[in-house]
C-alpha cells in the first residue's frame, strides 16, 4: 500500500502533536484522511461536518488539484503529498490555462501623459518593455483601494506608491499600536496613537508628492461597502478578519472589480486574485468561515514580521501587473508561503458554478451581514452570547477575599513565559489541550478562564460549561489584568 504525506497546516498542528505533516498508508485520497483522523476524533471534527463530507472552510488538494475538483476518489501513488488547506479568507468551468494570462483593464479615456519629473522618477520602469511608457500611463491613471493600513496594507501602499499609481486608497479606522511597529512599516514610532490613515497620508505623500492619496476613517460595513468600492479599478485586500473579508468579496464581485487577496499566519501566507473575468472568487474556495478556534487573530496567534511584507509584496505585484496587463497573474491560483521552510507552493482554483456570489445562478445578490454571517464580533473579539463574564476588579475582589475557585490560563506556555497570574493560583492549561483535560478541574468549584484578550477563554468556557462545569470568562483577559490590576505586568 503506497505511503503518503499528508501536509498539516498550522491552526490544526495541535491536533496532530504539533507536526507540519503525518505520513499514512493509503490507496486513494478518502482513504488516507480517514487513517489520519480515525485515532483523533477532535481532528476529524475540525475537517468533517456531521454529514461526513468535508467542511466549506477545508480543502484537500492532491498534488495541486483540490479534491472537491476531482472525480471520485483518486488513487495515490507512493511518495504523493496531501495539503489541507484551510480559510485562514454561466459556460464552462474554466481551468488555469483557459484564463487569460493577462487582465488588462481598459478604460475609454485617453491615457495622461507624464510630466518630466514623472519621466525621471518611473525611468527604471520606462526602461522594462513589459512597462515602459505605456504601462506607467496606465499605472498614473489606475485607482486602487486598499482594504487596511496595517501588516499587508503597509507594504501595498508604499510600493503602489513609489510605482505611481494615480489614485491610491485606504480604508482604515485604527489608531497605530506600539504592537504594529514590529511589521506595520508604513508607521513610525512617532506616530503611536494617532490615526493610522494620518500615519499613512503623511509618509505616502513624502514618497511620492504625484499620487493622490484618498482615505476612509470608517469600518467598512454593509451600508457602505458599494459606496467605498464603487469606482476603484482594483481592491487589494489586506483586512485580517473573517466578515470584512467576505465583505470585500462579495461587493467586489456584484461591482465586477478584481480583488488581489492576501492572508497570513504566524510564518504562513497566502495570495491570490479573485473576481477576475473568467476565474475564481473567494467564496469559490471557502463558501464559509472557520469556527473562532482555527481562526486566531494575529494579536492572538501571533505573526513573523516579516511575512506580511512578503505577502503585501507579492499582492502589489500582482496589482501592477493587472494594471499594465502583463505576464500571468494570480488568477485561479493560490500561492502558499511558508516563510519558515522558505517554500513556496502553487494550487489551482476553479470558479464553482454553483457559487452563491460569482456562480451561474447566485443567490446572493445584495450584501448581508457578514459579522453574523461568520460569527465574530470583528469589534471587541467577545464570546459567544450567553457566556457569563467577570471583568478584573472582580476577580481582584475574589482573591482579596479569599474565595474558592480555579484560575485556568488557555493561553500557549510561549505566551505564559511572558506575564500570567500563576501567582494569584493560575494554572496553564492551553485551549487545545483543554478538553483532555477536563478531568483534572475541580468540579465542586467555580473556575474562571482567561486568556490574553477574553476571545479564545470565551470559547474555552462555552466548552467547560458543555461538559456540566461551572464556568466564568475574564473579560479582557490577561490585557485586562495588567491595564487596571498590575501596570508592571509586560504585555504583548
Amino acid at each position: 500500500m503506497p505511503r503518503v504525506s499528508i501536509r498539516i497546516p498550522t491552526p490544526l498542528r495541535p491536533f496532530v502533536d504539533g507536526r507540519s505533516s503525518v505520513e499514512v498508508e493509503a490507496s486513494t485520497a478518502r482513504e488516507a484522511l480517514a487513517r489520519l483522523t480515525e485515532d483523533n476524533e477532535r481532528l476529524r471534527a475540525q475537517l468533517y461536518g456531521a454529514d461526513g463530507q468535508l467542511r466549506s472552510f477545508v480543502n484537500v488538494y492532491v498534488g495541486d488539484s483540490n479534491l472537491r475538483d476531482l472525480a471520485g476518489d483518486p488513487e495515490l501513488s507512493e511518495g504523493v503529498e496531501l495539503s489541507i488547506v484551510p480559510s485562514i479568507a454561466g459556460g464552462r468551468e474554466p481551468a488555469a490555462a483557459d484564463l487569460p494570462a493577462t487582465a488588462d483593464l481598459p478604460r475609454a479615456e485617453e491615457l495622461p501623459d507624464l510630466t518630466p519629473d514623472e519621466l525621471r522618477r518611473y525611468s527604471r520602469h520606462l526602461l522594462i518593455p513589459e512597462v515602459g511608457l505605456e504601462g506607467q500611463k496606465k499605472l498614473k491613471q489606475a485607482r486602487v483601494l486598499l482594504i487596511g493600513a496595517g501588516g499587508l496594507g503597509s507594504p501595498l501602499a508604499l510600493y503602489l506608491t513609489a510605482a505611481g499609481v494615480g489614485r491610491v486608497g485606504i480604508v482604515d479606522h485604527d489608531v497605530v499600536d506600539f504592537t504594529n511597529l514590529q511589521r506595520q512599516i508604513l508607521h513610525d514610532t512617532p506616530s503611536v496613537g494617532s490615526p493610522k490613515l494620518e500615519s499613512a497620508r503623511s509618509r505616502l505623500e513624502a514618497i511620492n508628492p504625484n499620487v493622490e492619496v484618498e482615505t476612509f476613517e470608517t469600518r467598512l460595513d454593509s451600508g457602505n461597502a458599494l459606496e467605498i468600492l464603487d469606482g476603484w479599478d482594483i481592491v487589494a485586500d489586506g483586512s485580517d478578519n473573517f466578515p470584512t473579508r467576505y465583505l470585500v468579496n462579495d461587493a467586489a464581485v456584484l461591482l465586477g472589480i478584481p480583488t488581489v487577496y492576501g492572508a497570513i499566519f504566524r510564518f504562513e501566507g497566502q495570495a491570490s486574485v479573485f473576481g477576475a473575468e473568467g476565474g475564481p472568487c473567494y467564496r469559490c474556495l471557502f463558501r464559509e468561515p472557520p469556527p473562532a478556534e482555527l481562526a486566531p487573530s494575529c494579536a492572538d496567534a501571533g505573526v513573523f514580521g516579516v511575512l506580511p511584507g512578503i505577502v503585501g509584496t507579492i499582492q502589489a505585484t500582482e496589482t501592477i501587473k493587472l494594471i499594465i496587463g502583463q505576464g500571468r497573474p494570480l488568477i485561479g491560483r493560490m500561492l502558499l508561503i511558508d516563510a519558515l521552510q522558505m517554500q513556496f507552493r502553487e494550487l489551482s482554483i476553479l470558479r464553482d458554478p454553483s457559487c452563491p456570489v460569482c456562480g451561474d445562478h447566485p443567490t446572493i445578490t445584495e450584501l448581508i451581514d457578514y459579522e453574523e454571517f461568520c460569527g465574530a464580533n470583528v469589534e471587541t473579539g467577545s464570546g459567544a452570547d450567553g457566556i457569563p463574564e467577570m471583568d478584573v476588579l472582580e476577580l481582584k475582589r475574589w482573591l482579596d477575599d479569599g474565595r474558592r475557585f480555579q484560575l485556568v490560563d488557555v493561553r500557549e506556555a510561549y505566551e505564559w513565559e511572558i506575564c500570567n497570574l500563576e501567582p494569584q493560583g493560575a494554572r496553564l492549561m492551553p485551549q487545545a489541550t483543554l478538553p483532555t483535560r477536563v478531568g483534572e478541574l475541580d468540579r465542586e468549584a467555580t473556575i474562571v478562564v482567561y486568556c490574553r484578550s477574553g476571545a479564545r477563554s470565551a470559547q474555552a468556557v462555552e466548552g467547560l460549561r458543555s461538559s456540566g462545569l461551572e464556568a466564568i470568562n475574564l473579560r479582557g483577559g490577561i490585557l485586562a489584568w495588567a491595564a487596571e490590576i498590575d501596570e508592571n505586568m509586560p504585555t504583548y
